[in-house]
């Protein structure tokens, strides 16, 4: 799982330079986490790891940039904006 947030949290770093890579992982993990429940909800059947990052990849691509802004406006994830120090600038 490691390699996976890592190499998830670089490209999200390199889509959105105002996050940390802390924070990115973060961010890797909550998307993670929340495509593969939402998918075992809806009742799929697992279809492994690759699939969750290549979903996760997708998220990145098409809103990796600005992330940060929709998550600071959902009320689910916006403790995790709470502090100054996951900026990098």
């Amino acid at each position: 799982m490691e390699q996976y947030f890592e190499r998830l949290a670089d490209h999200l770093m390199e889509k959105n330079s105002a996050l940390t890579y802390d924070k990115a992982r973060t961010w890797v993990e909550l998307l993670w986490e929340d495509f593969e429940s939402s998918y075992a909800k809806a009742g799929y059947e697992y279809k492994g790891k690759e699939m969750t990052e290549r979903m996760v990849m997708q998220i990145i691509d098409r809103h990796g940039d600005s992330l940060h802004e929709f998550f600071s406006n959902n009320p689910k994830y916006k403790h995790l904006l709470n502090a100054d120090d996951h900026l990098t600038h």
